[in-house]
């Protein structure tokens, strides 16, 4: 399959993942609520500031690639949009897991993406993001590679391929003054779920006022 993604497409592609697992009661999610997730400050990297149509456009260039497309299904009046991971590469869960990080935060190494992974699946140790990444790589072709070892780094990290083959890796800047992992998931996982009541909240709000156009065009 040939797939060359770009990085708002990337971003895109693994929001929606991201948001199926870990999100489930709001998903498929409406054009405004992705550009919510695309733009998250958490478990981004780089943040983006996406508006409407660059998100649209993404998605219309992932419906022509079979990965992404508006959700089937009565129910709503607002339009909403899902992956099509699943039914392109048939993943497993931690294959999943993996790629969405990747998409999402560019080059990691296992360790990272053990620690980052627990809210879309839990490893057991690094052995098994190992091996999830050893299934991705012997695919044909491969959707990640091991990225050579930076000087002064301890491991090696692991970029997705869906961009096109990656070369390098460029450090993320070290945020300011001390932080802790814990608490930095906290809020990650805080955040990401006021995003999506406010999201969920904004498309009622959108039907409401639908309904009272309608009820009011009775009158008229």
């Amino acid at each position: 399959m040939d797939i060359i993604l770009d990085d708002v497409e990337a971003r895109v592609l693994g929001a929606l993942a991201e948001k199926e697992a870990t999100t489930p009661d709001y998903y498929p999610l409406s054009l405004n609520a992705l550009v919510n997730a695309c733009n998250q400050k958490s478990n981004r990297h780089p943040v983006m500031s996406l508006d409407e149509g660059a998100v649209r456009a993404a998605l219309d260039s992932l419906n022509r690639k079979g990965l992404a497309g508006e959700a089937g299904g009565a129910g709503t009046r607002v339009t909403k949009f899902e992956h099509g991971l699943q039914e392109a590469f048939n993943f497993s869960r931690p294959e999943n897991a993996v790629l969405c990080l990747l998409l999402l935060r560019g080059p990691q190494t296992p360790g990272e993406l053990r620690g980052r992974a627990e809210r879309l699946h839990h490893f057991d140790d690094l052995e098994a993001v190992h091996s999830a990444l050893q299934h991705l790589m012997d695919r044909q072709p491969p959707l990640v590679k091991v990225l050579p070892r930076q000087p002064g780094t301890k491991e090696s990290r692991y970029a997705h391929l869906l961009s096109g083959d990656v070369e390098a890796w460029e450090p993320e800047a070290a945020p300011a003054g001390p932080s802790s992992s814990t608490s930095a998931s906290a809020d990650s996982e805080r955040i990401a779920r006021l995003e999506a009541e406010v999201a969920s909240l904004q498309e009622e709000i959108a039907s409401l006022k639908q309904q009272l156009a309608d009820f009011r065009k009775q009158f008229e």
